[in-house]
């Protein structure tokens, strides 16, 4: 590949998009504004991070483990950058992301997590490939400034919002919009949705430590089947995050159900996770003015057609 020059972060990405949701808004009984990064590039939030650290690592191959989105976005941002990816997913990963990789570039390594987890075959790559710089999709300094540049366009928006929800899996998205927040001068809290099913960060949050699932979850949210929370990601979590929302499964699949019915918008079951929490606690957010990230929208057609159904 020949390499290219990199631009900056915020030449390289689209902004985010906007969507003022009256229907859901009266529904949800909440003041619903959607921060939605399905239409970013590759169809996730995971680009911003992405482009972040591929432009900033001197390494010319990157490898990775990743549900999808990130892995996509990676052979993408690598593929701008005339550098090399591997990522490592699990062979349960949807089709369509895992197609997507492959079309933007990347080399694919599928494993069966019951035999043996993502962050082994990606020690195992490592050592194959000692000169790979080893990123983590989530737990990596490049990641969370790279998010954080959503944090910054929420922040530079001329809205007053009570509180911003985001999904939580491995932690990556909350702690940069936290960052990006801050940074710009906002203090305005941020809240974290996870799969009940897959609560180690809301439990985290309560001990006051890491807690470590000892197997990945098979929630519907399948960017939130991380094992824990990143250590970088931690430390701004525990000190800024708001609380969590533990969000049932049937919640997430109502969420998908209602973003493309009354917002028209096709999010994949972890973006649905902002929806979800109004849904599990609306108290919590009766009335009160609601930034929702939606954090991108590639799913499996065949899934996403069986849970529209399953939820209606």
């Amino acid at each position: 590949m020949l390499r290219t020059t990199a631009h900056p972060l915020q030449d390289a990405v689209r902004r985010t998009t906007l969507i003022d949701a009256e229907r859901l808004s009266r529904t949800l009984n909440a003041r619903v504004t959607l921060v939605s990064e399905t239409f970013q590039h590759t169809g996730s939030f995971k680009f911003r991070a992405a482009y972040k650290l591929a432009s900033n690592v001197p390494q010319e191959l990157i490898v990775t483990a990743s549900s999808g989105n990130f892995g996509q976005a990676l052979a993408y941002a690598c593929s701008l950058l005339g550098k090399s990816a591997i990522v490592v997913m699990p062979a349960t990963a949807a089709a369509v992301k895992i197609e997507a990789v492959r079309d933007y570039g990347g080399s694919v390594e599928l494993v069966d997590v019951n035999t043996k987890s993502r962050a082994e075959r990606v020690a195992e790559l490592a050592e194959e490939f000692p000169q790979a710089y080893v990123a983590s999709a989530y737990d990596d300094p490049f990641v969370i400034e790279g998010n954080a540049s959503l944090g910054t366009e929420i922040a530079g928006l001329d809205r007053e919002f009570d509180c911003v929800v985001a999904p939580v899996g491995g932690g990556g998205l909350s702690a940069g919009l936290i960052q990006g927040l801050r940074m710009a001068g906002s203090r305005v809290p941020v809240l974290g949705a996870e799969p009940l099913l897959a609560n180690d960060a809301s439990r985290s949050l309560q001990l006051g430590r890491v807690v470590a699932k000892a197997s990945e979850p098979q929630s519907l949210a399948d960017g939130a089947r991380t094992l824990s929370l990143g250590r970088r990601n931690w430390e701004i979590l525990r000190k800024e995050m708001a609380g969590i929302v533990e969000v049932p499964e049937t919640a997430i699949a109502e969420g998908l159900r209602l973003l493309f019915e009354l917002a028209n918008l096709k999010a994949e079951p972890t973006a649905a996770l902002s929806i979800g929490a109004l849904l599990a606690e609306p108290e919590r957010f009766r009335n009160r003015s609601v930034c929702c990230v939606i954090s991108g929208g590639n799913v499996d057609p065949g899934i996403y057609r069986s849970l529209l159904v399953r939820a209606g």
